[in-house]
């Protein structure tokens, strides 16, 4: 048996006894006693409120408030209301559900810089507990890092569905965040896709809980195109219909041999439950990061230097410079060299 189960079954074990040695106790030290039983079964009982306490747990529908969560978007992240709304909903709708159909998979597009690795990370610190060591069960995938060589293609779709399959049987709230998908090796991906589908069970294994998010910067530049031609027919931002920018996303992608999904199964199953666009950054959203990141080094914020860097970042077209083509990428860099 394992050491969980051995804890478990010693647990139990001293509690029978608990009524064979209550007449020896007096009544405080029986009160002291049934106390302290009580804690240790609590202690051993695997998802118990003091087990989660004191080891990691993976649970996550009663700790993930959709409240703060909104608050953390609207607060840390900058002009992405459409990535915002998409997010919500998904999470909502998953996590709140007893037994979904199918895992949540999204795929997070847009230029570099817009936000969609932050937006992974605040889901991920937003679906568990900060005390619990979310290494266990929030897994990343760097293509750079973990896929370099194309000619290891077999290998590594042969190693991906062993952690995804290994991990998600350990935590069925598993999240997997893949970055860099522009870069994936061609049909890597594809393979897994059995873990995406509406199945009830794999091999006794539940899929349904689990979370996958792709971030691309493919489709950046279709998304960035729709949104300049909004602006220039002097339309709002937030105007940006939906599900046409949705429905050319999935088209571009598909097409694209760079973005990871070229002529991918996912896409052709519509396995991809939700295409979410990053907009591209304008002037003053850039200067909200400078703000931003001067109150996190602990300075006083300076409008002059918020400005400059904000106007030095906003440089696409090359005649209109309404948008910053690296985002909020370097204001780190930029307001460390200003301060």
């Amino acid at each position: 048996a394992s050491a969980p189960t051995m804890k478990l079954l010693n647990a139990a074990g001293f509690l029978v006894l608990v009524p064979t040695l209550m007449p020896a106790l007096d009544p405080l030290s029986t009160s002291l006693f049934m106390g302290g039983a009580a804690v240790a079964w609590q202690l051993f009982l695997p998802g118990s409120w003091l087990n989660c306490r004191v080891t990691e747990c993976c649970r996550m529908r009663d700790t993930l408030n959709i409240s703060v969560l909104k608050t953390d978007l609207k607060q840390k992240v900058f002009g992405q209301h459409l990535a915002g709304q998409i997010v919500l909903r998904a999470l909502s709708a998953n996590v709140y559900s007893g037994q979904p159909k199918k895992p949540l998979v999204m795929s997070f597009h847009g230029w570099t810089g817009t936000g969609k690795s932050f937006v992974s990370s605040i889901i991920a610190e937003n679906l568990y507990r900060p005390h619990i060591a979310r290494r266990r069960f929030v897994h990343h995938f760097s293509t750079v890092l973990h896929f370099p060589h194309a000619s290891h293609l077999h290998l590594y779709k042969e190693q991906l569905q062993n952690w995804i399959r290994g991990n998600v049987s350990a935590c069925p709230r598993s999240l997997f965040i893949f970055s860099e998908m522009d870069q994936m090796p061609h049909g890597l991906i594809d393979s897994i896709m059995p873990f995406l589908g509406y199945r009830k069970e794999i091999n006794g294994v539940y899929y349904g809980k689990a979370i996958f998010l792709f971030l691309n910067n493919a489709g950046g530049d279709k998304i960035t195109e729709f949104a300049l031609d909004y602006w220039r027919r002097q339309k709002r931002r937030e105007e940006i219909p939906l599900k046409e920018l949705q429905s050319l996303m999935s088209e571009e992608i598909f097409h694209d041999k760079n973005s990871g999904f070229f002529h991918s199964q996912l896409i052709q199953k519509n396995l991809i439950d939700y295409f979410v666009p990053f907009l591209p950054l304008e002037y003053k959203h850039v200067r909200k990061c400078v703000r931003e990141e001067l109150r996190l080094g602990g300075h006083l914020e300076d409008e002059d230097l918020m400005t400059e860097i904000a106007l030095a970042m906003t440089d696409y077209p090359s005649e209109e410079r309404l948008y910053s083509s690296k985002g909020c990428k370097t204001v780190a860099s930029r307001v460390t060299l200003s301060v």
